[in-house]
């Protein structure tokens, strides 16, 4: 038989929030479930594993008689691009094809970008799933699962309708980078991704997308998914410490075999360690999920592994079957577990709960031209905050948490409020909240700059606006660029002394400093009016060499720096090297 040299392809399911993935995994668990015949289904630990017979018996309309080649097909249970990058293999995607579902009336959204990036990154096969066809305007129910069928007996203005959708949906994945088109008008699955239409709900096209997903497995394929009857290797998807077992790894099985008594070894927090295994479960199979005991699992498949010691284990690290030294596969471990992510000597700091989402939030705030200083898994610990608290750059304080917990003495810490602490469980918001926060902070920064610099400003006195004309004088001001501040020396365009400014009021209110284009009222001390200073006179902010040199590295406004050329031709009057060595 064919099959006996093949696993099951291990497909993961990927989209935007409530756009579908855990309907359309419970209606491909359902569609099964519901059948009676012995051995059709398994439902294992975090994998739902459908056989071959089962496939045939739904798109048998849709095969006309051709035979599935390989045994099955091994759905992850757990949906979601982070899901999907914590499964690893080979340092690359467990998966070997992905399902990338898509609400056909909604289009690409931002968990569906993040998505494709992964795919991209991963360089992983998939399909696209358009999902709520049903939704569509003049839709009628046939009855029939399969697509093609119940198209066929649609109305002209329902296929109009849905043609329309898909093809915003083409246009809109060719802007990222991919040729589509509806699975039944695909010649060449190779270059051009195929989309099936699906109503999840109803189970409508699910024959369609199995037919689809078994003929690219076994086509494109056939040498990635070879079985070969070796020691086991898996990926360990979920942690579980229970009471009345221990610790268990949910484990995504991909090569080889698992055998109750078998060493392992697998990657912890202290390092790679080995451990036994005391025994291994799969789901029933049944409608009520029940464990049940083997003494041995092939690959493909999902197990539960409930190991001999006490471990910290990392979730999205490998999983290894030894013989005897197990030093060969510690170096693996480590190779496979060193995050692939590029780090500078500033930047954020991230924290996540598993290898995989890691690389996933790194990667998406990297695309996005944020740097990162610091990148590991697990909760945020109070050395986190204290290292974070003490940099140098008030832009590298801030610590993102993806799906992690913060200890409590983390919070207690006297530093906890003085840095940017953000935590969330979807990438994209997170990545926004991060951009904001930096932004934020980057604004924050320069007004507190702006507010202990004296900036290059222009202004003047106002003939129609005289209060006082000494001990202090005050006057009425136009601000024409820069921003003048309490406690700025005023300059003459002579280069002499033009008093120093005491208050800044703006009708009742008094403020500490003043923007371009405003008009304020100001005191200025040192001066008399038509002694030293002069209604309609234009005066400038006295500025020392050092902010010449901080403006350099960091312009401001045309009009600001307009103005500090201007303050250093004054300057240059007295002094014909001012202002060059800054």
């Amino acid at each position: 038989m064919e099959h006996k040299r093949l696993r099951q392809p291990i497909v993961c399911v990927l989209g935007h929030v409530d756009h579908g993935k855990t309907t359309l995994l419970d209606q491909i668990r359902g569609t099964f479930v519901a059948r009676s015949e012995a051995g059709g289904i398994t439902q294992k630990i975090g994998a739902t594993d459908i056989d071959d017979l089962h496939i045939e018996r739904v798109a048998k309309d849709l095969l006309k008689g051709n035979k599935i080649k390989i045994p099955g097909l091994l759905f992850i249970d757990t949906p979601g691009h982070v899901a999907f990058s914590n499964m690893r293999a080979r340092g690359g995607a467990l998966a070997d094809i992905a399902i990338l579902v898509v609400d056909i009336s909604e289009g690409l959204m931002p968990q569906t970008i993040e998505s494709i990036n992964i795919l991209k990154k991963f360089k992983t096969p998939f399909v696209i799933v358009a999902n709520k066809i049903d939704l569509v305007d003049l839709y009628q129910d046939t009855k029939s699962k399969s697509f093609l069928e119940t198209i066929k007996k649609q109305r002209d203005e329902y296929v109009e309708n849905l043609d329309t959708k898909l093809y915003n949906l083409v246009s809109e994945l060719y802007s990222n980078g991919f040729s589509a088109d509806r699975y039944d008008r695909v010649s060449d699955f190779s270059r051009v991704i195929a989309i099936v239409p699906v109503s999840a709900k109803s189970g409508l096209g699910v024959p369609d997308l199995l037919m689809v997903l078994s003929g690219l497995a076994q086509k494109y394929l056939e040498s990635d998914i070879k079985f070969d009857d070796k020691d086991g290797r898996g990926t360990v998807i979920e942690v579980k410490k229970e009471a009345s077992l221990g610790t268990t790894l949910d484990t995504v099985l991909f090569q080889g075999r698992i055998r109750k008594g078998d060493t392992v070894a697998v990657n912890t927090a202290e390092g790679p360690r080995a451990t036994r295994v005391k025994a291994i479960f799969i789901n029933s199979g049944k409608r009520t999920v029940k464990l049940i005991e083997r003494q041995n699992v092939s690959a493909a498949a999902g197990v539960r592994v409930l190991i001999s010691d006490k471990m910290d284990v990392i979730p999205g690290t490998p999983m290894i079957v030894v013989e005897d030294d197990p030093s060969e596969a510690f170096e693996t471990i480590l190779s496979e577990s060193t995050p692939n992510i590029q780090l500078d000597t500033a930047g954020v700091t991230v924290k996540a709960d598993a290898l995989g989402s890691l690389e996933a939030i790194c990667y998406e705030l990297q695309q996005k031209s944020i740097k990162i200083r610091s990148a590991t898994i697990g909760d945020i610990s109070r050395k986190d905050v204290v290292s974070v608290s003490t940099l140098n750059d008030q832009m590298d304080r801030i610590i993102v948490g993806f799906n992690v917990g913060i200890f409590p003495d983390a919070k207690d810490t006297p530093m906890y409020s003085d840095i940017g602490i953000l935590s969330d469980n979807v990438i994209y918001s997170l990545v926004q909240n991060t951009e904001k926060w930096l932004s934020d902070r980057k604004r924050e920064m320069e007004e507190m700059r702006k507010a202990s610099m004296s900036v290059p400003s222009r202004l003047t006195i106002m003939p129609e606006y005289i209060f006082r004309t000494t001990k202090p004088v005050i006057v009425g001001v136009t601000i024409h660029s820069g921003r003048i501040k309490v406690g700025d020396n005023l300059l003459k365009l002579d280069g002499r002394y033009g008093g120093t400014v005491k208050s800044i009021r703006e009708g009742d209110i008094s403020k500490r400093f003043s923007d371009a284009g405003s008009e304020v009222a100001i005191a200025i001390d040192g001066v008399t009016l038509n002694r030293q200073i002069s209604a309609g006179e234009t005066l400038y902010t006295d500025i020392n060499e050092e902010v010449v040199r901080s403006l350099r590295e960091r312009n401001m406004d045309s009009e600001t720096m307009a103005t500090l050329d201007e303050i250093i031709s004054i300057k240059r009057k007295q002094n014909m090297f001012w202002g060059t060595k800054a």
